[in-house]
């Protein structure tokens, strides 16, 4: 296990025909703990991939320093740095079986060439010998030495993912990283495989940096969620306090199924000493007191206010503390859809030129084009700058 560290990397990428220059990471300063599960999420071109590949010393960083341990690997080859990656699409040898796969990577490690095995049998077979004990260790881990003789065509999709994860563990590595490794499965095998990753962090606890654009994968997975976007870290936290504390407005709708409602509003002062009033046309929101001080700066101002589609509840099932005291969060708005999950529905709704999403009770008495009283939780909502997008509370 180590600590990994990375300071102020940057990978800048130049087209050779118009010389114009593209920071894929831009100045991104991150360190993840020893024996940690931390998780690299964002959209397409965040940059994700590029700093994990920087890492494993695949791609060379243009500035910046990397360092796994106390040792800085910017020079180092990628062989030499004790890690182990698990890659999207397996790549795992077809003429090979599933044994000979796992062991391919410690016998070019453990093993010098053939004239030297040949001179020195004893110790050959001895290597040979702590190999075969490897292999069969990570295969009883991962329920796989039933498949130990067959060829990756004879396998599906979750086994082929469990050998390449064998492949990784039998090098002993000190950090592990993943890049993407579950999209290729189909949904329920992804949810199930998810769960055994994990099980298999916590036994194995080794330091492990998880690349994917899977919001759901970062949630479940990720003891710390890292978001990029255009090559920028924009918060790094665990799960919970990056959906219940956004940074930015980007975090706050990347993070969530569904994702936050964002509604243009105006903050008005407070009257009678409660607390300021958000104003989106359609609706108002009084806020809690302990937000006023935060807020009385952009008395008069536009924001963009943020609210999740669970602090939309339908008043006939509102909790009795929201109820109690809600009389300026109430508002009526109307039901264009709705969709039947089981545990819950989600309604599409309708608030003068807004269109919000609100996840209610599956009892709801909402029907479709009719209008539905809810009562909007003003102490879960936040309020973000229009301009820098940052969040005010």
């Amino acid at each position: 296990m180590a600590q990994v560290e990375l300071r102020n990397l940057n990978k800048i990428f130049r087209d050779p025909q118009t010389k114009k220059e593209v920071a894929a990471v831009n100045n991104l300063n991150l360190e993840i703990h020893d024996g940690e599960f931390l998780v690299l999420v964002g959209p397409s071109g965040c940059g994700k991939t590029t700093a994990l590949r920087m890492i494993a010393g695949l791609e060379e960083a243009t500035s910046g320093e990397i360092r796994i341990g106390e040792t800085v690997v910017n020079d180092v080859a990628p062989r030499d740095r004790h890690i182990a990656m698990v890659f999207q699409n397996y790549a795992l040898y077809p003429h090979m079986n599933v044994y000979e796969n796992m062991a391919f990577g410690l016998k070019l490690r453990m093993l010098p060439n053939l004239f030297w095995q040949l001179t020195h049998m004893a110790e050959a077979r001895k290597i040979k010998g702590e190999i075969d004990h490897s292999i069969q260790n990570a295969a009883e881990l991962l329920d796989i030495k039933h498949l130990l003789d067959r060829k990756p065509k004879a396998l599906s999709g979750g086994q082929r993912q469990r050998v390449a994860l064998g492949r990784a563990i039998v090098r002993v590595p000190q950090v592990f990283l993943m890049d993407e490794p579950l999209s290729n499965l189909d949904a329920k095998l992804r949810v199930q495989t998810r769960a055994e990753l994990i099980k298999l962090h916590r036994r194995l606890k080794i330091t492990t940096v998880y690349v994917t654009h899977d919001q759901v994968e970062a949630m479940t997975m990720g003891q710390r969620i890292a978001v990029m976007k255009d090559g920028l870290l924009q918060q790094c936290d665990t799960p919970l306090e990056l959906y219940h504390n956004p940074a930015n407005m980007f975090v706050a709708g990347f993070l969530g199924t569904p994702s936050m409602n964002f509604v243009p509003a105006e903050v008005k002062p407070s009257q009678n000493g409660s607390g300021p009033i958000v104003d989106a046309g359609a609706f108002q929101m009084q806020m809690p007191e302990e937000k006023s001080a935060a807020l009385q700066a952009y008395a008069g101002k536009s924001v963009m206010l943020g609210i999740r589609p669970e602090d939309l509840h339908d008043k006939a099932f509102a909790p009795v503390a929201l109820n109690g005291s809600a009389a300026n969060n109430t508002t009526r708005m109307q039901v264009d859809v709705i969709e039947p999950m089981g545990a819950i529905s989600t309604l599409y709704l309708t608030a003068g030129q807004h269109t919000l999403l609100a996840t209610v009770e599956a009892e709801t008495k909402a029907k479709e084009g009719a209008p539905l009283d809810l009562v909007l939780d003003a102490g879960a909502a936040h309020v973000f700058d229009v301009e820098t997008e940052q969040k005010i509370v």
